[in-house]
């Protein structure tokens, strides 16, 4: 005969089992994975702003079992170094900008031409192009191994800051400016007279405040909020090149993956490529009022014609000497209205 004591441990048994099958079922019974996600600028920038998306779309998709631990600020190295640890699958998320990109594959320098975006709004609307997204996600596909490119997103258009103005192309030579390490790069800014500089975003701040550059140039939240005002005071809205940005996935983790997580996974970055350049390019106006409040000077009346008068010739022959994927990847954004 039963016991009470029986009965209740039979009726507990049957409880947990009746439990079980219903987290089973629901998806709660999944393990919760933490993934990294490392980018080289701080918080509240528009690195960040991509990072809260992600991170948050892929908590809602997942029910909880996929989440991203955000690394900013290089903790876990400068864009270079990090984008080779994602290639080795030791992170599994990381931001780059385009240009460091072009480490690993060339072609990626094709989003470093010079006004190659018109204004800011082609740039977002170019962004946000089907066509373009999924070109340039073809050309990493047929060019690198050990990562996929999930979304493009945007810091705005790059510009130019010293401790003296830049009004127009002739202000520029003998300078030496820190540049990004591409071929695109290396071939514009000594096309306007200046000298080229190589060295790792973490070293332009003292670079500027010994002289070791005359010039930086950058998206101007990015300017703002690593401070680098303080050593070149003047900021000359140059908008020669837009600031492009990937966010990528390693090999490693993507083939770990069940056909439903990958969903969630790119579920997550399209909804990144859909909403961050906007606010990206929102929080850069802030930006700019920010330092206006402080007292950067800065020189909205630049005369571009000179710069895009050299640079025009060079669209088309660098984007041929980078590649196809680069070609057709210039067309598809120069063919957006």
């Amino acid at each position: 005969m039963q016991t009470i004591n029986d009965r209740r441990k039979a009726l507990l048994c049957a409880f947990t089992l009746a439990a079980t099958a219903t987290w089973a079922s629901t998806g709660w019974s999944q393990e919760v994975r933490h993934f990294r996600f490392a980018y080289d600028q701080p918080r509240n920038t528009g690195y960040s702003i991509a990072g809260d998306i992600f991170a948050d779309k892929l908590k809602e998709l997942s029910k909880g079992t996929m989440l991203i631990d955000q690394y900013p600020g290089a903790q876990l190295g400068q864009e270079p170094q990090v984008l080779q640890l994602m290639k080795a699958g030791d992170i599994e998320f990381c931001i780059s900008a385009a240009a460091n990109a072009a480490t690993l594959s060339p072609q990626a320098g094709v989003m470093s031409l010079h006004f190659l975006f018109r204004s800011e709004d082609h740039l977002k609307k170019a962004l946000a192009d089907p066509k373009v997204v999924q070109a340039f996600k073809d050309m990493i596909e047929d060019t690198v191994q050990g990562g996929h490119v999930l979304a493009l997103i945007t810091l705005g258009l790059r510009d130019m800051y010293s401790k003296k103005e830049i009004h127009r192309i002739e202000d520029m030579k003998g300078l030496k400016v820190r540049v990004q390490a591409t071929a695109t790069e290396d071939t514009m800014f000594p096309a306007y007279g200046a000298q080229t500089v190589h060295m790792p975003f973490g070293s332009v701040y003292t670079s500027l405040q010994t002289g070791v550059i005359d010039v930086a140039e950058n998206g101007v939240n990015v300017y703002l909020v690593n401070k680098h005002y303080e050593v070149a005071p003047v900021l000359s809205m140059t908008e020669h090149e837009a600031n492009n940005n990937l966010i990528w996935i390693s090999d490693k983790l993507w083939k770990s993956l069940t056909d439903e997580q990958k969903k969630w996974v790119t579920a997550a970055a399209d909804e990144v490529g859909r909403t961050q350049p906007a606010k990206s390019l929102e929080l850069e106006h802030q930006s700019a009022d920010k330092l206006k409040a402080i007292g950067v000077r800065i020189v909205t009346d630049v005369d571009k014609s000179g710069f895009q008068k050299v640079a025009a010739p060079y669209l088309d022959k660098l984007a041929k000497e980078l590649g196809p994927h680069a070609v057709k990847i210039k067309d598809l954004i120069q063919a957006v209205k």
